[in-house]
């Protein structure tokens, strides 16, 4: 079972149908939003819906619906996905959707949250991400919180027209090193 997360501003909601809203649809419909998403655009309540029972099924994945503390408003998501217990990984992967929130520090806040539950609450080894080259503002972030380049994938995939690499980031758990 997911549990209920907090930080300083944030609360972290096992992600459920109940996050099923047009405004979440909206999200995935901004191009600005979904510019470097694998998903993104043509979506409906339906498909969103289908989606979100989708990934509530999956056992080897942590999935949160970030919410504000002050008024509980769903801005974002963040998950674990997957978690490879064999080995100690974890696949991290954030949204903040409602880009009125944007530059606030709740990407930060909400990442520093859920690692920390990751590796002192399930003891996972690594968390890796892969980011896509011209998302600047996503590799600064992952970078203030100490993830390291292992690896980039040259021209790997099409983001808004353009081949773009794949930087492959990586955090180790300070217990194991």
């Amino acid at each position: 079972m997911i549990p209920i997360l907090e930080s300083t501003r944030l609360i972290y909601k096992p992600l459920a149908i109940d996050h099923c809203s047009m405004e979440y649809v909206n999200w995935m419909n901004d191009c600005e939003v979904n510019q470097f998403l694998e998903s993104g655009g043509n979506y409906t309540i339906k498909k969103l819906e289908e989606y979100l029972h989708s990934v509530i099924k999956k056992e080897d994945m942590l999935f949160w619906a970030i919410h504000l503390k002050e008024n509980d408003e769903h801005i974002g998501n963040i998950k674990i996905d997957p978690i490879n217990k064999k080995h100690g990984l974890g696949e991290y992967g954030i949204l903040i959707g409602a880009k009125k929130h944007w530059g606030k520090g709740y990407a930060k806040e909400a990442s520093l949250a859920i690692i920390d539950y990751c590796f002192n609450e399930l003891g996972l080894r690594k968390i890796t991400l892969g980011v896509v080259n011209q998302n600047t503002s996503a590799f600064e972030l992952y970078k203030k919180i100490n993830f390291q380049v292992e690896g980039v994938y040259k021209q790997h995939g099409i983001y808004n027209g353009v081949y773009c690499d794949i930087v492959r980031m990586a955090l180790f758990n300070p217990s194991f090193i």
